[in-house]
């Protein structure tokens, strides 16, 4: 899944700001930036490092677990 309008850098320093905040959920970077989850999960995977990008899809899967609306939780996978 492409992301349909590229990003310039700063755009992409933002998104990863925000996927990185337990306090900002994916809707609101869709909302902003018009990304589905998966795209921003595309976006991390090739912007961060491996160990970086696990670690970040871990916390959010762990915290989807326990918490009803953490990052739109029905979205993730």
């Amino acid at each position: 899944m492409a992301i349909s309008e590229p990003l310039d850098d700063a755009g992409i320093s933002e998104v990863i700001a925000m996927a990185l905040s337990d306090h900002v959920s994916f809707d609101h970077i869709r909302s902003l930036f018009g990304l589905s989850p998966d795209q921003v999960k595309e976006l991390m995977r090739t912007n961060l490092r491996p160990g970086s990008y696990r670690a970040w899809r871990k916390r959010v899967r762990d915290f989807s677990d326990r918490r009803a609306h953490y990052k739109s939780a029905k979205t993730l996978t």
